[in-house]
């Protein structure tokens, strides 16, 4: 949670290519799973197309685990693991990936520690032997850990200069209340100036451990011998407490009742930033389809939906307004975007909320439905043209428990959407009399 869900741009050409390309080609039959003595759950999907190895990965290590007062240790810890291991230090980790033009990547949200990886064919032993070694035997140098903690409260300190990352940050503090989702991943300025070396290094070792983890791998591989390189370099790993299902983790959502609307000055800047919108569904809930073929009738498809059309094309009162829904674990928000001239943000607001009341009062219309239908079964198989493209769907669908078929299925699943679903989640879940709004930026003044 807490990151900007960004504009996306879906493109009309999508549904074309989805009639060429009929349905996706990634499926049970092609997806060898197994699980680790460990318990880590594993996913190679062969893919001889191009020479390069995609891998995507995840452990049950997030903001969630935080301890009070730590906020931003999770995404913090990340951040320190390639910074040296029991076997590549530094300088050392560097030019091993470099050399062979490789990347390796580890970040941390809300309930993961994400991690993953691109090489060559050729050079996927030599990676997975490197991200193995930092994932599970970091060192944590102090002279590190007080330059990547400079970085951060760079970026920290930008992020408060932000119009925009000001109002969404307010947002999930003001509709998540005490709620952990209402502390944004990357931490505070406060807090990231207290985490210690003891502090990430006792995080590690009490959260990574390969129960319920999962590693994605997609490229010119065969699947027997993916496995056995990772039980080589994963297998050694020790496991810890069986953890919880991930929606244990974390108290119920329940958000507050009513409208709650607030303004946070932002002198000197020369635009707002308008974030607003209602709690909705978690990622595994009944209505997500739905809601998701809602959302982009309302601020997604083409140039931004109804949002784009008409808060920015057609009463040009936005510089740039769409919707969202970032649906996790746990309850997630459906929220409408927006920057604005300071002088147009109580137009924009009301235009806005118009746009929610009309989605869930009037039907769309049968051309809205089917090339919202048409773009969203589209550019499913632009997506799995790639291995990083079906490396992303494949842990999704096994984080979320989506099953293997999922992509066979979803197609139905989108065209079996209604006009009247689509009313249906709009009344539901965007609630006029029920929202959250923040503003970030100057007055009306430019003061």
């Amino acid at each position: 949670m807490n990151k900007i869900p960004s504009l996306h741009f879906p493109g009309r050409s999508a549904s074309a290519h989805a009639a060429r390309s009929g349905q996706p080609t990634v499926g049970p039959e092609t997806i060898h799973r197994v699980q680790t003595a460990n318990g880590i759950t594993v996913l190679v999907r062969p893919n001889p197309s191009a020479p390069v190895v995609m891998l995507e990965g995840c452990l049950r290590a997030g903001s969630v685990n935080e301890p009070p007062g730590l906020t931003g240790l999770a995404s913090f810890t990340a951040s320190l693991l390639s910074r040296g291991s029991a076997n590549y230090d530094f300088d050392r980790y560097n030019e091993a990936v470099e050399s062979v033009g490789a990347s390796i990547s580890v970040g941390g949200g809300s309930h993961t520690t994400n991690f993953g990886s691109e090489s060559l064919v050729e050079d996927f032993p030599l990676i997975v032997e490197i991200l193995a070694d930092i994932l599970q035997r970091p060192t944590f140098p102090a002279e590190h850990i007080e330059r990547v903690r400079g970085q951060w409260l760079v970026r920290l300190q930008e992020r408060e200069q932000s119009t925009r990352s000001v109002s969404y940050r307010r947002f999930n503090e003001m509709i998540y209340g005490d709620h952990p989702y209402a502390l944004p991943t990357s931490g505070y300025i406060e807090t990231v100036r207290e985490i210690s070396r003891d502090d990430a290094a006792g995080f590690h070792r009490d959260h990574y451990h390969p129960n319920q983890a999962i590693i994605v791998v997609s490229g010119d591989v065969d699947p027997e011998d993916v496995v056995a390189l990772l039980e080589s370099h994963f297998g050694g790993w020790s496991s810890g407490a069986e953890p919880p299902p991930p929606a244990d983790t974390i108290p119920p959502v329940t958000g507050a009742n009513g409208i709650q609307r607030k303004s946070f000055p932002m002198p000197g800047k020369v635009q707002s930033d308008v974030v607003i919108g209602c709690l909705a569904i978690p990622r595994n809930h009944p209505d997500y389809h739905a809601v998701q073929v809602a959302n982009n009738i309302l601020g997604q498809f083409g140039m931004m939906g109804r949002l784009g059309e008409n808060v920015r094309e057609r009463q040009g009162l936005a510089y740039y307004s769409y919707s969202a829904l970032d649906a996790d674990i746990g309850v997630g928000p459906w929220v409408a975007f927006a920057g604005v001239n300071p002088q147009n943000v109580d137009q924009a607001v009301d235009s806005i909320l118009n746009e929610f009341e009309r989605l869930g009062s009037e039907p769309v219309s049968d051309e809205e439905l089917s090339d919202s239908i048409a773009n969203m079964t589209g550019t499913l198989p632009l997506r799995l043209e790639t291995n990083d493209g079906v490396a992303s769907i494949l842990l999704n669908m096994e984080w979320y428990g989506l099953g293997l078929d999922y992509l066979q299925t979803y197609q139905e699943r989108i065209n079996a959407i209604t006009q009247e679903d689509v009313q249906r989640v709009a009344a539901q879940y965007l609630r006029t009399d029920s929202y959250t709004l923040v503003t970030a930026g100057p007055d009306a003044n430019g003061n």
